[in-house]
């Protein structure tokens, strides 16, 4: 069980609280630099209230930038300010993030001076924002801007627009309450119990739902390691230097850290638990950690419309895997008491009813009708339950790929690749991949004289680099299933191995 947490309703009020109570308590570890619960509430009072004067509740303020302290401090001030927070994730295309700041009708932009300065000189950059460059810019306006009393903020109220992967074409922006995080994190709590004293190790980016665990951590008064990045040598040093006890990692970060030259089990001697998410854990790497560690291990089940998880497969759960029991490792775990699942007896999909869930899609009306009819969330996922309850996820009815734990929604990417003249047709899929989980492979009906290399730089050109294909294959038709519909199942039959290395050869 974790720690008693504060009554909070609001974000703001997770930090206030903890400024109150432990005002010289470390709420945040960057680099060499110590920052107390009481030093980021001071800084987070003084921005609020600098957005307070300056737009009505309500008005989105957008942030673009890589993990840093200032992020933090913008993920509370500005719901503390009235305004909706839209994170925008850094790896996207100009012309993706964009359209994001225009159709979130975001006034703000804070942005890191790097990111910052090329997407200003793209044609569809939004002319009336106001940008603010973090560094100089940001601290100067903190130190002479006058501020205003932010208005108070109500439970139900928006407090980030998240935009998810696409999974039906463009983008859409999931609107998370201050009501539905506070429901995700009570529920994150009751399967990764977090206690006062804890030093949490979080290397992702800031601008995914996963940033909710830094939010988990300072409802219950633990400190988080920020990380810039994912880099196995400096996870191993912190875990030594700061006594790391849990922290979220993928997979694949697992093994690249007991794949580390330097790595010895000491080096994890103070970790609890590891939560990990997006693909599923290889029992060979499992039982790798656990002989050479006590780490436990975590997987949840959740998404950006479910301001968290709602399913987790246990600590216990991966103990009795290692023993023998490997099926587990197939399941994403047992839904929380928070919330309730059931599988459509029609189209396999999971539904979800929670506190946690999404209030809509920003300004998308016919899209929050069809993703929440019948008062239930439908998670464009297919699923099963076994007789013991444990969840299993049998295929994305939303096609999605994941890749290094970024999603991909094929959809997009087809439509991309369509407008090339040269592309007759196309489907994107995922493959295995050694390194990624999956990689994003596209198939094609194309012109013999356009070179994949084309294909490449034209994705490039509208698409982030994740998104992009890294595999190319060529069709003379693409096959169809009974209804007339492109056979992805057959064409992922057909290219299943994974790639020997990026830059192979394609069969």
């Amino acid at each position: 069980m974790s720690s008693p947490a504060p009554n909070c309703t609001t974000l703001p009020a997770i930090l206030a609280q903890q400024a109150t109570a432990a005002a010289q308590r470390t709420a945040l570890y960057w680099g060499d630099k110590r920052i107390s619960y009481g030093q980021l509430q001071q800084r987070v009072q003084r921005l609020a209230a600098m957005l307070a004067a300056t737009g009505e509740p309500g008005a989105r303020v957008a942030v673009l930038a890589w993990n840093c302290p200032a992020f933090v401090e913008l993920m509370y001030a500005v719901p503390a300010a009235g305004h909706i927070l839209v994170p925008l994730n850094a790896r996207l295309a100009a012309a993706e993030l964009c359209d994001q700041l225009r159709r979130s009708g975001s006034r703000v932009l804070y942005a890191d001076p790097g990111l910052l300065a090329p997407l200003r000189t793209h044609a569809d950059f939004p002319a009336a924002i106001d940008c603010v460059a973090l560094g100089e810019d940001y601290e100067g306006r903190l130190a002479r801007d006058a501020g205003a009393a932010p208005p108070p903020c109500r439970a139900q109220d928006p407090a980030w627009i998240l935009y998810t992967s696409g999974s039906t074409g463009r983008p859409k922006g999931a609107v998370l309450t201050h009501a539905s995080f506070l429901a995700g994190l009570r529920s994150a709590a009751l399967a990764r119990p977090v206690e006062a004293d804890d030093r949490y190790f979080y290397p992702f980016p800031l601008f995914h739902v996963a940033a909710h665990n830094v939010l988990l951590q300072h409802l219950y008064g633990a400190a988080v390691v920020l990380a810039p990045a994912f880099d196995a040598a400096q996870t191993l040093r912190a875990c030594r230097e700061l006594g790391v006890t849990t922290l979220s990692l993928a997979p694949t970060m697992i093994a690249m850290l007991l794949d580390h030259p330097d790595f010895t089990p000491a080096d994890l001697a103070s970790v609890r638990t590891i939560g990990y998410g997006a693909s599923a854990m290889p029992s060979t790497l499992l039982r790798r950690l656990l002989d050479r560690t006590g780490v436990g291990l975590c997987q949840s089940y959740g998404m950006t419309e479910l301001s968290g998880s709602v399913a987790f497969l246990t600590v216990e759960d991966h103990r009795a895997a290692a023993a023998g029991q490997d099926w587990l490792l197939g399941s994403v775990g047992r839904p929380l008491p928070a919330a309730e699942l059931r599988i459509d007896p029609d189209s396999g999909e999971i539904l979800v009813r929670a506190e946690q869930c999404m209030a809509g899609y920003w300004q998308d009306e016919e899209a929050s009708a069809q993703a929440l009819r019948g008062g239930w969330l439908h998670t464009g996922d297919i699923g099963r339950f076994d007789e013991n309850g444990y969840l299993y996820i049998v295929d994305r009815l939303k096609d999605m790929i994941i890749s290094g734990g970024e999603n991909v929604a094929s959809r997009e990417v087809e439509e991309v690749l369509r407008r090339h003249s040269g592309v007759r047709d196309c489907a994107v899929i995922g493959l295995p991949d050694p390194r990624w989980g999956e990689c994003v492979a596209a198939v094609t009906v194309a012109a013999p004289d356009v070179s994949d290399g084309e294909l490449e730089a034209h994705c490039r050109a509208h698409l982030a680099g994740y998104k992009t294909p890294r595999r190319w294959l060529r069709r003379d038709a693409l096959p169809l299933n009974a209804a007339g519909k492109v056979d992805k199942p057959l064409l992922r039959r057909a290219y299943g191995a994974p790639a020997a290395a990026p830059g192979a050869t394609n069969p």
